[in-house]
């Protein structure tokens, strides 16, 4: 018999047909094991353009409300986000950085000049004590960069003793000098950077080498347990990981991975904001090989530390583009838009699904270079889209993954396609779960039906982060083009949750 006819048949006398969903999400809120570290929601502030001065630093005289010299503006908007902790002073920066120079009085202090971005004087004025003020002021953990390209072993030790011994020595009796009488409680120190690259071209042989040699003069003090972080690899450099690993392994505790999504080529990255769908799906597309790296840069570690004892710590990921018009090619400077916030919730959600591995992430960086959080004009400042993608994930901090399982649709463009719904989870210590949805798609809104496994959800509510368009951004004149507000397509029914997700948007839902 024909198959039409048998179907229309059926119709007639009132026997429906039902699509399976095409989004099909399944939660399983019975099964975390997996707590996901508030330390991935981790940034990063380098000696670079007007992060550190204009960004944080405007010192104590300025006519912009500070306190002891840090914007008191750009401290609450970091307190919002409940910023875990901050990388300083590189990057870069750091294997010239000598901390001695950051010290004392501030008129004292010797200039450098700082190579690697855009030749300008530093001149110091921003140091130990300022640093460490603005993270006592955040609430958040210091994390810092030592000197291993340019600096020598004694630098370095006598700058952990400097910061964490409470007894009686030349370094503590000089941290008392400068008016710090009790010591610090700074766990995260990283043992060089990029040492591949502008840390010191080294090859992994040499940098494990001298890897171990420092490592054994950053002692603990008091009740004071250093977390080591070796320079791990650059992007997809497998042998740099396979070579550390085996050769220092069992010296660190973390292990770090660099990688930013470039939309073009190094020498001409594309622009911020003028870009069309087509760049866009390349910079989606790119991104996404953050999952790939970390999960064979975590089978080689798997190998050496099968009980996941060292952490991958991605203390540099995010967009580069061209810098803006005008800016100095130096400074990194660049606009943010509705992209870049897309670009962030689908690398936290990789993040989060990683996090038996990924211990800290560090976004590059915090205010006015790279793909920023806040951008400051004198004394104006504003939020960007990766900012509120923050806001939103931060109900992650310190909650247990729970598995997820998402079949649908891709999201298509010339002949290429990828997965068009991104999806993370994870319930916190009151019970609550909450569920961060990335819809890539820049055309079209996806519904996803959701299955709640091992659990009575009684009510959803949710924000969402979207624009009109793609390219949209936050300006000076214009602040609030790209923000957060109520999202109203979550439907609870019968134990089955139904999610209406904007083209190009991310979404938090928050279940009871």
């Amino acid at each position: 018999m024909n198959k039409k006819f048998i179907i229309s048949v059926l119709s007639l006398v009132g026997v429906a047909f039902y699509s399976p969903a095409q989004n099909k999400l399944v939660i399983n809120a019975d099964q975390g094991k997996e707590t996901i570290s508030k330390h991935i929601y981790g940034h990063f502030s380098e000696h670079l353009g007007h992060c550190i001065y204009g960004g944080y630093w405007v010192g104590e005289n300025s006519p912009i409300p500070n306190t002891r010299g840090i914007r008191n503006d750009v401290v609450k908007a970091l307190k919002d986000i409940q910023i875990p902790n901050l990388r300083w002073p590189g990057g870069c920066f750091a294997d010239e950085y000598h901390w001695m120079d950051g010290i004392g009085p501030r008129d004292q202090r010797p200039k450098m000049v700082n190579t690697h971005w855009g030749g300008v004087t530093e001149d110091n004025s921003f140091g130990t004590h300022e640093f460490l003020d603005l993270c006592e002021q955040l609430g958040c953990e210091p994390y810092i960069s030592g000197n291993l390209g340019s600096g020598s072993v004694e630098e370095m030790s006598k700058w952990v003793e400097y910061i964490s011994f409470d007894g009686e020595s030349p370094m503590s009796n000089l941290r008392k000098q400068n008016g710090r009488e009790k010591p610090w409680n700074v766990k995260f120190w990283g043992v060089g950077n990029e040492s591949w690259g502008c840390g010191g071209s080294m090859t992994p042989d040499h940098y494990s080498d001298l890897y171990r040699r420092y490592a054994t003069f950053c002692r603990n003090y008091g009740d004071n347990r250093l977390y080591k972080i070796a320079c791990g690899a650059n992007e997809a450099d497998y042998n740099w990981t396979e070579t550390v690993m085996k050769n220092v392994g069992n010296r660190m505790q973390g292990l770090s991975l660099h990688y930013y999504t470039i939309p073009k080529t190094w020498g001409n990255k594309g622009s911020a904001t003028q870009f069309d769908e087509a760049e866009y799906f390349t910079t989606i597309e790119k991104t996404l090989k953050m999952e790939e790296l970390l999960t064979k840069h975590s089978n080689i570690m798997d190998r050496y530390d099968p009980q996941k004892r060292i952490g991958l710590i991605t203390d540099e990921w995010g967009t580069w583009y061209n810098v803006e018009p005008g800016a100095n090619p130096g400074f990194l400077y660049q606009q943010n838009t509705l992209r870049d916030a897309i670009v962030a919730g689908i690398n936290l959600n990789i993040f989060n699904s990683h996090c038996d591995r990924v211990k800290m992430t560090n976004i590059a960086q915090t205010v006015n270079v790279l793909q920023a959080v806040i951008l400051t004009d004198e004394e104006k400042m504003l939020l960007t889209p990766t900012y509120w993608v923050y806001y939103l994930y931060k109900v992650h901090q310190d909650a247990k993954l729970l598995p997820v399982s998402l079949t649908g649709e891709k999201y298509e463009l010339d002949g290429r396609k990828m997965e068009a719904i991104s999806a993370s989870a994870s319930k916190d210590a009151s019970g609550k779960i909450h569920v961060t949805l990335v819809n890539i798609d820049p055309n079209k809104e996806l519904t996803i039906e959701t299955e709640l496994r091992g659990v009575n959800v009684k009510s959803v509510s949710g924000q969402v982060l979207t624009s009109a368009k793609i390219n949209d951004y936050n300006s000076f004149e214009n602040p609030n083009t790209v923000t957060v507000k109520d999202f109203k397509g979550a439907k609870l029914s019968g134990g089955k949750l139904s999610v209406a997700l904007p083209a190009k948007s991310v979404v938090v839902l928050e279940l009871n």
